[in-house]
């Protein structure tokens, strides 16, 4: 568990920096500070969600719910997220901040660096258990470490079946059995600090989709346009 980035991100000073553009709920770039200590986040308030027909507000708990997940699975690929209420606009998630390439996303990604494509196949994987409904190539990153990354997950975890992303390359793929491994458990049990984000039938719908990732050892196809989030990146 990466203990100064969420040490900082509980307990540091929050001073914003500016809004982040082009995002379709306000989400703030933002200074987390603790003595000389300081780092970047990226904020999003509940206050600047905009309401949507097929989930409830509060969006950045299903932000912190990703990275619970992430974390559990011992993948490290969502950046660590916790919640806050002191933020200057209230209640929210603070993100750390990943340094990386803005010209680079998942389809560059994907072309220019085979090397990282076990990576973005595990990706892949975990936006089906979380039924990620907003994978955009945008939202897949790689730190100068070489790292992939995952981010906005605020259109995560729906009871019903909403895959929406741009990874597809990897479709009918066996799952690795390492991986398959990591995720059984959660076909019997979802962590309870997992739970308490959710309403009881998308805990139940987590469960059944580890269940049937299991069952069929592969991952998903498409079989419509739907399946794709808009735009693309």
């Amino acid at each position: 568990m990466p203990a100064r980035e969420l040490k900082l991100l509980l307990e540091g000073r929050v001073e914003l920096i500016g809004r982040i553009p082009h995002s379709s709920n306000a989400a703030f770039l933002a200074e987390v500070s603790d003595g000389d200590d300081t780092g970047w986040a990226v904020y999003k308030p509940e206050a600047g969600e905009r309401p949507l027909s097929d989930f409830e507000p509060g969006l950045y708990q299903r932000e912190r719910a990703a990275y619970l997940l992430s974390d559990h699975l011992g993948w490290d690929i969502v950046p660590p997220t916790v919640v806050r209420e002191d933020p200057p606009l209230g209640v929210g998630s603070l993100q750390w901040f990943i340094n990386a390439d803005a010209r680079e996303h998942y389809f560059t990604l994907y072309d220019d660096a085979p090397e990282i494509h076990p990576a973005l196949a595990q990706l892949a994987l975990f936006d089906c258990i979380a039924n990620n409904t907003d994978r955009k190539s945008g939202h897949v990153l790689r730190d100068f470490d070489g790292r992939v990354w995952g981010i906005d997950h605020g259109l995560c975890f729906s009871a019903g079946y909403k895959l929406r992303t741009v990874i597809w390359e990897f479709a009918g793929e066996p799952i690795p059995e390492a991986l398959l491994a990591d995720i059984a458990p959660l076909a019997v049990t979802v962590p309870g600090v997992i739970a308490e984000l959710l309403d009881d039938t998308e805990v139940a719908a987590l469960r059944r989709r580890v269940q049937r990732l299991l069952r069929q050892g592969v991952l998903p196809s498409f079989f419509t346009g739907t399946h794709f989030p808009w735009p693309l990146v």
